[in-house]
């Protein structure tokens, strides 16, 4: 669908919600970015990772990537708070092994891997460079971490300097941490970090798709009258 009729398309979805729901479509689809993305390699456990989810939409990170290699990735609504339907979420999935196919694929469009684990060549999140390119945040499985795929994969590795006992973070204050430092820090830059225009159309005509109901019936009695 080009450009023109998907303006169409929203221009008649929004006829279907509240002023209130359109201005802040607008709103927030200005904050979105893709600059950063975020990949959850196996999580095991689904408050975890619905809770990543929840921060990503929080702190306006539009893509979410989920490897399912033994895992099964099941939401926890009382966590995720409906965060899943603003966010796009990409499914790897289908092998034994999925890894390799998710990362190359971030690579193929401009990513780099950025795993979260300490390393003899790992950086902080301060010394994290963004102006060298977009950036895939990787995190692994609460008990053992990334797999070795994932770390062979990795083009720079970061930590987060703690000063206790305990020796990790939990997963979901991880990316949360994270997340926020990162998307500070790029929104604060002179980085062209926001979407496309198309892009954000397209967001808003899914945002809508998700709250207005039968939105399958609308759209085909609104393409019957074009």
């Amino acid at each position: 669908m080009d450009f023109n009729k998907k303006q169409v398309l929203y221009q008649y979805l929004s006829g279907f919600l509240t002023e209130n729901k359109v201005r802040k479509f607008e709103e927030i689809v200005q904050k979105r970015t893709r600059y950063l993305t975020v990949v959850l390699e196996d999580l095991y456990q689904p408050h975890n990772a619905s809770a990543v989810l929840r921060s990503c939409d929080c702190l306006g990170v539009q893509d979410v990537h989920i490897i399912e290699n033994q895992n099964i990735y099941e939401l926890n609504p009382d966590i995720a708070l409906g965060s899943s339907k603003w966010l796009t979420i990409h499914n790897h999935r289908g092998k034994e092994n999925n890894t390799p196919d998710a990362l190359k694929s971030l690579k193929d469009c401009g990513y780099r891997i950025v795993a979260t684990t300490p390393h003899k060549n790992d950086v902080t999140l301060e010394n994290l460079s963004i102006e060298k390119g977009p950036i895939a945040l990787v995190f692994g499985t609460e008990m053992r971490g990334l797999t070795e795929n994932a770390l062979d994969l990795a083009d720079e590795f970061v930590k987060i300097p703690m000063y206790g006992f305990t020796e990790s973070f939990n997963i979901s204050v991880s990316a949360g941490i994270s997340l926020f430092y990162l998307t500070e820090k790029i929104r604060n830059s002179g980085i062209n970090w926001q979407l496309s225009e198309e892009e954000k159309l397209g967001l808003k005509i899914n945002w809508a798709r998700n709250v207005i109901k039968m939105w399958e019936l609308i759209e085909k009695d609104f393409w019957s009258k074009m």
